[in-house]
């Protein structure tokens, strides 16, 4: 599994944001369409009525956010350590909003953010802009879909660092 912009790769699936388990919200792009997981937004909105999707409440990466992540992950530790219950403190992860427009209106999902400090505001643009060519006709979404689902499979490890990520964003919008 890996976080390349504002998508996870689990082998070959494409999420955009974090990997839901259970019944929390996640975001699934499938060959067929964009699948809405979780509790109150199980859908599927297939690509051919698909005409716009795009993604708000991205958090981006700032000094401030990662100083404010690491005090955060200090107070727990010592929280837990102090206490010995084994539960964490912390917030549950943001929430980002894919909005799937289609003929029948805007249909907004909600799906958590994989990056624990933000995302590069590059990484930002670039995932942006691959959503949108998704939308540009069925060879486009076929061809990209399916680079990026075969990244997926034959890749090992996690996450790559953001050059490599941001580079694979540019040869998938190729």
């Amino acid at each position: 599994m890996a976080m390349v912009g504002l998508f996870w790769i689990a082998e070959g699936d494409v999420y955009v944001g974090a990997k839901p388990s259970g019944m929390a919200p996640g975001v699934r792009l499938t060959p067929e369409g964009v699948l809405g997981l979780g509790d109150g937004q199980s859908s599927l909105h297939l690509w051919e009525d698909v005409q716009a999707l795009t993604v708000a409440d991205v958090p981006v990466k700032t000094l401030m956010r990662q100083v404010g992540a690491a005090k955060d992950m200090a107070i727990d530790t010592v929280l837990e350590l102090t206490l010995s219950s084994g539960i964490g403190f912390g917030d549950a992860p943001a929430l980002m909003t894919v909005s799937v427009e289609t003929p029948d209106g805007t249909h907004e999902l909600g799906t958590y953010v994989a990056a624990a400090v933000g995302y590069s505001q590059t990484e930002v643009d670039l995932s942006r802009t691959l959503l949108t060519r998704l939308t540009q006709g069925a060879a486009t979404l076929n061809t990209t879909l399916a680079a990026m689902s075969d990244w997926g499979r034959t890749w090992e490890g996690g996450s790559p660092r953001r050059s490599t990520r941001e580079e694979l964003l540019r040869k998938w919008l190729d």
